[in-house]
């Protein structure tokens, strides 16, 4: 699951004569947005407690970008299954909000 707001980079202008200096910069640069792309984002994990009591054992929720005081949960759906890996964790809402890894 990529970044969502990731913009490409500039890539540094190409000198008259190609230098090693200038091969290593555009390789920074472009493994850099690379690494971006990859990056699935903030997502929290976290147990939520009420004294002693568990209210919730992992917490996938980031806040909302639309709407104040409101969390969004941030794992993909089964609509995502063909594209996760073996041990990706998905959340089912088909099965009624159910947490689930691909096998």
């Amino acid at each position: 699951m990529a970044q969502a707001n990731v913009i490409a980079p500039r890539l540094p202008n190409p000198p008259e004569e190609y230098t090693q200096a200038y091969t290593e910069q555009l390789l920074r640069v472009i493994s850099l947005y690379f690494n971006q792309l990859d990056n699935p984002g903030p997502i929290s994990a976290a147990t939520q407690r009420n004294g002693t009591k568990i209210t919730a054992g992992l917490s996938f929720a980031q806040p909302s970008p639309t709407t104040p005081n409101t969390y969004v949960i941030s794992l993909p759906t089964q609509a995502d299954y063909a594209n996760l890996r073996v041990g990706d964790v998905y959340y089912d809402t088909a099965a009624g909000n159910v947490l689930k890894v691909k096998v």
